[in-house]
C-alpha cells in the first residue's frame, strides 16, 4: 500500500479533559464506583489547572492545527473562549452512544474518537497531561498519510503496584495475535523493526524477542498519539464485540483492551513511517522533587513534555505550585483561546 500525499492535508488535534471537582460529574461517579476491577485512584481525575499552558503552547509552537476538538463530559473551564474559531466543544453525548454513558473510562472516550463530527482522517490524540513546549511540524507526526511511529517488541511487565495496566498490554498482544503472525511480521517489514536512528534498546528488545515465536507485548512511547481515522474504523470491524463489551465498563478495568491496540495494529500492517519520536518528546512521573521536569521547561529541553500524576503520596499542592510557576515562565502570556 502506498503512501502518497493525503487529499485531506489537515491534521487535527484531540485533547480530553476532566474537572474531577464537578459536582454534578462527582454525583454521576459516585453511583456507579465501587468494583474492585475498577481503576478509580483519585490521581486519575485531579485537575492540576494546567490546561490553559497546553492552549498556549499549541498556539504559540503548533499553529498550523487545523482544528481543536476539546473533549469533556459536559464541564468547561471558566476561562476557555469557546467562541475560538479553531475550538470544537465535545461532550462525550455528542459521540459516544448512549448505552455507554456515563462513563468515567479513558479507553471508552478514546475507542470512539473517530465519531466526534468533523474530525480529520489524520489527527494527533492528546492527553492533557501532553504538552507542547517547543516548536513542532506536521512532519513530526505524518508524512503522506502514515503516521510518524516506532516498532518495538517489550515483554509484559506483571507490575503490582498497577495491575491494570498489565493486564491491558497482555490484552491487546492477545487480540493482534488473532490477526498478525510475529516473525511473519518481523520477515515482511524487517526495516520497520530494525530501523537506523532507533533508541539502541530498540535493536536489543527485537533481537532477543526473536528467540519467542508469540508476540509477548510491544513497546509503545506514551505520548501524542498520531492516528488515522480509518484505523478506528478497520479495528472497529473486526473486533466490534470486544469493543463494545470495553465501552460497558464505567471505569478502567482489567478486562479493558486499550488504544494502544489500534496504534499497534496500524504498525503491524506496516502502514508507518519508522521515526524515532522519542528525540523529541521527554516523560516525567510527577515526584516530591520535581528539578528535572523543571529545569527541562524552563531550559526548553524538549518539544513535547508529558507530565504523569500517577504517585498519590506526593505533597500535590506543593508539586503543583512547583510546575505552574515553569510554565508561567515559558508560556506568560494568554493565547486566543482564553478570555
Amino acid at each position: 500500500m502506498g503512501n502518497k500525499l493525503s487529499d485531506n492535508t489537515g491534521i487535527d488535534f484531540v485533547v480530553t479533559w476532566v474537572d474531577g471537582s464537578d459536582k454534578a460529574w462527582q454525583a454521576d461517579k459516585a453511583k456507579y464506583s465501587g468494583s474492585a476491577a475498577d481503576d478509580d485512584r483519585p490521581e486519575r481525575y485531579r485537575d492540576w489547572e494546567l490546561l490553559k499552558y497546553w492552549f498556549r503552547g499549541v498556539e504559540k509552537y503548533a499553529p498550523w492545527v487545523n482544528k481543536i476538538h476539546f473533549v469533556t463530559y459536559g464541564h468547561l473551564p471558566k476561562w476557555l473562549n469557546i467562541s475560538n474559531p479553531k475550538i470544537n466543544i465535545v461532550r462525550h453525548k455528542d459521540y459516544i452512544p448512549d448505552e455507554y454513558l456515563p462513563t468515567f473510562n479513558s479507553h471508552v472516550i478514546e475507542f470512539h474518537m473517530h465519531r466526534i463530527k468533523g474530525l480529520s482522517e489524520r489527527f494527533v490524540y492528546f492527553n492533557d497531561d501532553m504538552f507542547v513546549v517547543g516548536k513542532i511540524f506536521e512532519s513530526d507526526f505524518f508524512c503522506g498519510d502514515y503516521p510518524n511511529d516506532m516498532l518495538a517488541f517489550q515483554p509484559v511487565v506483571a507490575n503490582p503496584a498497577n495491575p491494570v495496566m498489565s493486564h491491558l498490554y497482555l490484552n491487546n498482544a492477545l487480540v493482534l495475535s488473532k490477526y498478525f503472525d510475529k516473525r511473519n511480521n518481523v520477515k515482511k517489514q524487517p526495516g520497520k523493526y530494525f530501523k537506523i536512528g532507533y533508541p539502541p534498546m530498540y535493536f536489543l528488545y527485537n533481537i532477543l524477542e526473536l528467540a519467542f515465536p508469540k508476540f509477548t507485548g510491544f513497546y509503545t512511547v506514551h505520548g501524542p498519539f498520531p492516528f488515522n481515522k480509518s484505523t478506528f474504523e478497520l479495528v472497529w470491524e473486526k473486533e466490534k464485540e470486544l469493543l463494545e463489551e470495553t465501552s460497558r465498563h464505567r471505569f478502567r478495568s482489567s478486562e479493558d483492551v486499550s488504544p494502544y491496540l489500534i496504534r499497534e495494529w496500524k504498525k503491524l500492517l506496516g502502514e508507518f513511517n519508522p521515526v524515532n519520536i522519542q528525540r523529541k518528546f521527554r516523560y516525567f512521573d510527577v515526584k516530591d522533587n520535581n528539578t528535572s521536569l523543571v529545569s527541562t521547561l524552563e531550559k526548553h529541553k524538549t518539544k513535547i513534555v508529558c507530565i504523569n500524576d500517577a504517585n498519590a503520596a506526593i505533597d500535590f499542592e506543593r508539586a503543583k505550585r512547583e510546575i505552574t510557576c515553569a510554565f508561567n515562565k515559558i508560556l506568560p502570556h494568554k493565547s486566543s483561546f482564553e478570555y
